[in-house]
């Protein structure tokens, strides 16, 4: 059974900072793709970030502001995501998901996910 637990959510005053982790019960994790993926209240699921088995990266429009990276450490079998200048707009909970889709984007492609952590930006 897969797993998949994320921490390092919580409340931030607007222009602050977050480091969400996502830790994988996976065997052959590095052969993986990763994705961030969050919901704010009301809304559909929608792509944050995601990183291919070979480290290939892909940002949303607003992520690939700079503001958020992606990153995983495969010896450690945990993802990552540095959420900087953090806006109230990115008040969501994050989830994290494992998979090889055929579209990283895609959130239906990917087979496994975490049970999110909350991020709450204040105003």
């Amino acid at each position: 059974q897969v797993q998949l637990v994320e921490s390092g959510g919580g409340l931030v005053q607007a222009g602050g900072s977050l480091r969400l982790s996502c830790a994988a019960s996976l065997r052959t994790f590095s052969s993986y793709t990763m994705g961030w993926f969050r919901q704010a209240p009301g809304k559909e699921r929608e792509f944050v970030a995601g990183i291919s088995w070979s480290g290939s990266v892909t940002y949303s429009l607003d992520a690939a502001k700079g503001r958020f990276t992606i990153s995983r450490d495969n010896a450690k079998k945990t993802l990552y995501l540095q959420m900087n200048s953090l806006k109230p707009e990115d008040t969501a909970v994050y989830y994290c998901a494992v998979g090889r889709p055929r579209s990283v984007i895609t959130s239906r492609e990917y087979d496994y996910w975490g049970q999110g952590t909350q991020v709450t930006v204040s105003s």
